[in-house]
């Protein structure tokens, strides 16, 4: 027999739990005490006594039949057995007390955590567990509307759109710990529709036996094609579960327009140097974050330098601080050693990361008629790998952009220029991308269609002016009704007169006085800059 910890009734071992879940009232022991006793010493013995038990020292406890059962103090009162006996009372208290105080994890277990612990990233090490370690984005600042959102547990399905390291997964974990949701992270590069089906399913089942909802975490949700994130359209329709979408790239490009549709999106915004320098310093300070001690070469300077070179990716900076860390503890390291070593890491390491902004750099150079700086970011950005597909639209787009009536050559040049990369590639795609560049750079530059363009679609933000009729004179009419309607009557067919010069209205009545193109091919205005040169 054992005892119940709760009641201290006796019961048989095998119906203990039966027991328990009875609220201590089935499968109780109806044996003598004293052949309980007789039967069940080795279980008392292994069993630690429950909050309700004591062990009193002079009260005889007696049993249920009213025969007397020796006590504690009958036992120790023995000659054989009283010194053993006492000693073992003595120790009881310890050994009752102790066990809650010194009761800790498995010793086999411990050492695998840390080694998973030990094995990740410094950046993976100093995620923030919370939302209020979160450095750097105000939408989940103290006023912050997602956190708002969450505090009222309306969280809604999201696509969280910023930069690498700005802290969208980071955030996504944050919320589900918070709203106490079932949360599964995917990745688009390794799982596919199949497996997403069978996450809607469990996450239905969850919500129709808990009520817990489950929130699906899609890292890199853009790499799913738009067929494929049609999957989600249902469940999140349904609100089976709460979608939360990463995405580096431009939700309005590479996210479906249903799917984008019921979706909030939300923008993180690129942390500053002096976030990243909060951030390693806080990795600094941090207890048993660091492998190893930095060096004194570790310093604010070398801290304000990574700050600057991680261009606003914590977890690139983070992962540099701890090769830096590396690093300076090696014999006659010093700081120009860390960061020539640092400089080849992040050149490696960021490849294409800033296209957006390079490729803004290349065009207005180009416009400025600065073929040496339209060079030097054209080298840049095949050299970190970009597509050169990429730069060769642009170079379209400039030709009629900024050169357009001044050189109506160039555009056929830029798209020769697109169907030589097209056909030849890396490396050699190269050379034809310079030639395209520097003729851009050296060219006139002309950008009077474009504005006059411009004007064109500004009139059409105008009230009505969109929705104006369309001369009846200029109508189609390809069926005979339309012809009776009057459709294209009286239009002057312009080859068919000298010059083909007639007198005939083009624009719309309410626009009849309207001039859209511009007569200079560039602005008027004057840079105070050159003023006295």
């Amino acid at each position: 027999m054992v005892a119940c910890p709760i009641c201290d009734k006796p019961v048989k071992p095998k119906d203990i739990n039966s027991h328990i879940d009875s609220n201590c009232e089935t499968h109780i022991d109806s044996t003598p005490p004293s052949t309980q006793q007789a039967g069940n010493g080795l279980s008392n013995f292994f069993q630690t006594p429950g909050p309700k038990r004591s062990l009193p020292i002079s009260t005889p406890k007696s049993g249920s039949n009213g025969d007397s059962k020796p006590s504690i103090n009958d036992v120790q009162s023995t000659p054989f057995s009283s010194q053993k006996k006492r000693s073992f009372e003595e120790e009881t208290p310890v050994t009752l007390a102790d066990p809650v105080e010194n009761e800790q994890p498995p010793t086999a277990k411990k050492p695998k955590v840390n080694a998973f612990h030990k094995a990740a990233p410094l950046a993976e090490r100093m995620r923030p567990r919370t939302l209020d370690d979160v450095c750097g984005q105000e939408l989940v600042g103290p006023k912050g509307i997602l956190r708002n959102l969450i505090e009222q547990d309306r969280v809604p399905s999201m696509i969280l759109w910023g930069g690498a390291g700005t802290g969208k997964t980071t955030i996504a974990r944050c919320i589900a710990s918070l709203v106490g949701s079932r949360f599964v992270e995917i990745n688009s590069t390794s799982s596919g529709v199949g497996e997403c089906k069978k996450i809607f399913a469990e996450a239905r089942g969850e919500l129709g036996l808990t009520g817990r909802k489950t929130i699906i975490f899609c890292d890199e949700i853009h790499r799913f094609s738009k067929s494929q994130q049609d999957v989600f359209l249902g469940p999140v329709e349904s609100g089976q579960i709460t979608l939360i979408g990463a995405t580096t790239e431009n939700p309005s490009f590479k996210v479906q327009n249903a799917l984008l549709s019921r979706c909030r999106t939300f923008t993180l915004q690129k942390l500053t140097n002096e976030h990243i320098r909060l951030i390693l310093e806080r990795a600094l300070t941090t207890e048993g974050v660091l492998d190893t001690k930095p060096s004194e070469l570790v310093d604010s300077e070398l801290i304000e330098y990574l700050a600057a070179f991680s261009d606003g990716d914590a977890r690139t900076a983070l992962n540099l601080l701890e090769l830096s860390v590396s690093i300076s503890n090696r014999p006659d390291t010093t700081k120009e050693d860390i960061k020539s070593a640092l400089t080849k890491t992040l050149v490696y390491d960021r490849a294409g990361d800033q296209h957006y902004d390079t490729i803004s750099a290349l065009h207005k150079s180009i416009r400025g008629s600065d073929p040496t700086a339209a060079l030097y970011y054209l080298a840049r950005m095949l050299q970190s790998g970009e597509d050169p597909l990429f730069i060769a639209r642009r170079l379209v787009v400039v030709a009629s952009e900024d050169v357009g009536l001044a050189d109506n050559s160039m555009l056929s040049l830029a798209t020769a220029t697109y169907t030589a990369v097209e056909k030849i590639g890396m490396p050699e795609c190269r050379i034809a991308l310079g030639h395209c560049t520097v003729a851009l750079s050296l060219a006139p530059k002309s950008t009077r269609s474009y504005r006059s363009l411009n004007n064109a679609y500004a009139a059409l933000g105008e009230p009505g002016v969109a929705s104006l009729p369309i001369p009846v004179h200029l109508r189609n009419a390809p069926t005979k009704l339309m012809k009776e309607l009057g459709y294209g009557a009286e239009y002057k067919y312009n080859p068919n007169y000298k010059d083909g010069r007639v007198k005939q209205e083009y624009m719309p009545d309410a626009l009849r006085n309207r001039v859209f193109m511009e007569e200079n091919d560039l602005g008027t205005e004057i840079d105070p800059d050159l003023r006295g040169r």
